[in-house]
Formats: C-alpha cells, structure tokens, sequence
C-alpha cells in the first residue's frame, strides 16, 4: 500500500529526477541557523530571487533591481486574483521600472526567469512549507520554486484512505487560497492527487476545470501502469515543457467584473507546440501547408487558438504574421472575442 508519506517521497524523487534541488521546509524555516526565511509570513525566497535578479539582468544597477524586488514583494492590489495577473504579466514579460539615462527616464524590464534557457534558473521543491496565516498555520505539502518564487503547490492525499481523496485536498486547497493567500499570488498552477488519481488546475478552477495530464512527451498517452501524478511531474515540470507553459499556455480573461483563469490542457499544450512546429517547417520549406488541429467539441479549443496565435507571433521565424480567424457562428466570433 502507498502513504501520503510515500507518495510525497515518490514525487519529490520524480522532481529530482528533472534536475530540481530538494529541501525540507522546517531545515529552512525562520528560527533555524539555516533559514531561508525571515518570518513565518514570508513566502518567497527573497535571497535566492535577489540572486536571480543579478545574475540575469547583470547591467541593472542595484538600485534598479531593488525597485523592482519591491513591486514583487509589495503587491498592489487588495484582492489575490488581481495580482496573481499582475504577477503573471511580471512573470511572462519582465518587471517594469524607471531607469535614468542620459538626463532621462525610460521604462525597462527587470526579467524574473530566464524563458529561454531553462538551465539558468534555479529550480527547486520544498517539503512540508509552513506558512502562517491570519487564523493558523498552514503546511502543504508541496511547493515548487523557480528562483525564490512559489509557482506551484502540490496538495497529496493518503492513497490508502478511502475518506481522503483528491476532493479532500481541493477542498484543502481552498482553505489554503483564503487564510495563506500570499503563497498563492506568484502561483501558476494547483494540483491534487491522491496516487490513484492526479488533477491539475487555477486558482479559478472548480472541481470540473481540475483535469488529468495524460501524457509525458505529447506523442502518446503514459502507460496505464504509470502513475497520473509521475506523468504530470514528468510531462508538465520538466523545464523544457515548463518554461514554455508559463509563458504562452496561462490566460486571464474577464468576464463582466469577474477574472477567470485558464490553463492549458496537456491536448491544448502539446498539440500547440506541434503547430507551431509544423507551421515553421511549412514557411521555410515553403510548403506552405502546416496541416490541422482537430478538436471535439467542449475540449478547449479557443484556448488552442489563442496559444497558438500567441506563440506564432513571438517565433523569430515567422517574422510577426498576420492571423486570419475564420468561424461559421456568430457567438463563436464573440467567444473568441473575449479570449483573445
């Protein structure tokens, strides 16, 4: 039989298996000698993100780079979605500050990650991460770092515990949104498991919007004898997939007052990566055909599109084409609309 103390091993190995370094959070917690953490509030890695700042924008001034450690650290909204998107767009596009140059001021990036190259970011998961609230202290179970940032948790449940299943630890999850929401502000990604079965999510997402990941390269479904919650690390966190995810496969779109957060499907990730692919090929060889994307109907196909579009735009290859969007119904011009 696996325990959640088995499963938890298993993930954190799986993890390290990617190239991911491992801590546990009480070896790092504020009122030890190797603390990574100033108070039990805190939940970004202040030191190794300052590290990062540094080494990735190494012709800022330091003062620059405090500017923008303090927007990263200072959020300017009062409500956790708000400034999840603001952190998104921090994310995805850089931090912007005023820099003085030659008797004036201009607006520029300070870059969080390195998008391009995966291997100089410092990737990292922490076990059992305190974190106290308004009320109590929380601890889940996971969380995964890049450069100091706390882009994901992971919430398991006892395999073996037939009252513990994966809706157990949504429900978790929602506790932890409302009474720690400072670790959820950088956040991209939920995910649920119980061993059996893996789910992965937004922070806007119920129960039917908490999907499986299926697949490890995109060129088949994992082997049914495979773990959901192997698959998912293995086909969503290496950093040749991940990177990629965070830049061009999470959209905020908003629905009258309301924001909604969507995330790609493994179908939408890896089916989008492949067009693109194709259509490259299809504009050098001049071939000019880069083929189709099929999708049943519910499975998330604006998405596809806006990714899509997203990612042909951003190719150097195709010199910033022009997207022509055809449909045959007129609410499918204004639900597209809206995605876009």
């Amino acid at each position: 039989m696996i325990t959640e103390d088995l499963l938890e091993q298993l993930a954190i190995d799986w993890f390290k298996d990617l190239g991911y370094q491992y801590l546990y959070g009480p070896d790092i917690a504020p009122d030890t000698t190797a603390g990574e953490r100033d108070s039990w509030q805190q939940v970004i890695l202040t030191r190794r993100l300052r590290s990062a700042l540094q080494r990735l924008n190494p012709t800022m001034p330091p003062q620059v780079l405090d500017d923008a450690l303090h927007k990263i650290l200072h959020p300017a909204h009062p409500t956790l979605l708000l400034n999840n998107r603001d952190f998104h767009r921090m994310l995805a596009d850089g931090v912007t500050v005023d820099v003085s140059e030659d008797d004036h001021t201009k607006g520029q990036h300070v870059h969080l990650i390195d998008m391009d190259n995966p291997a100089n970011n410092e990737l990292l998961v922490i076990s059992q991460f305190s974190v106290k609230g308004e009320k109590t202290t929380r601890r889940p179970d996971l969380v995964v770092f890049i450069n100091g940032l706390p882009i994901a948790v992971l919430e398991l449940k006892n395999p073996s515990d037939e009252t513990a299943d994966i809706w157990k630890a949504f429900e978790q999850l929602q506790t932890y949104k409302s009474e720690i929401s400072d670790l959820f502000i950088a956040n991209a990604v939920l995910i649920l498991s119980d061993g059996v079965n893996t789910r992965i999510g937004s922070l806007t997402a119920d129960r039917e919007r908490f999907t499986p990941w299926r697949s490890i390269d995109g060129n088949a479904e994992a082997p049914a004898i495979m773990m959901e919650l192997e698959v998912l690390i293995k086909g969503l966190f290496h950093p040749n997939h991940l990177f990629d995810y965070l830049r061009h496969f999470i959209l905020f779109e908003q629905d009258g007052g309301k924001i909604i957060k969507k995330i790609a499907g493994y179908h939408q990730f890896f089916a989008v990566r492949r067009a693109l692919q194709k259509t490259i090929e299809a504009v050098t060889t001049k071939d000019n055909r880069c083929g189709v994307v099929w999708h049943t109907q519910g499975s998330g196909k604006s998405i596809s599109m806006a990714c899509y579009a997203g990612k042909v735009i951003a190719a150097p290859e195709l010199n910033n084409p022009t997207i022509l969007v055809v449909t045959d119904r007129n609410d499918l011009d204004g639900q597209l609309f809206e995605t876009f």
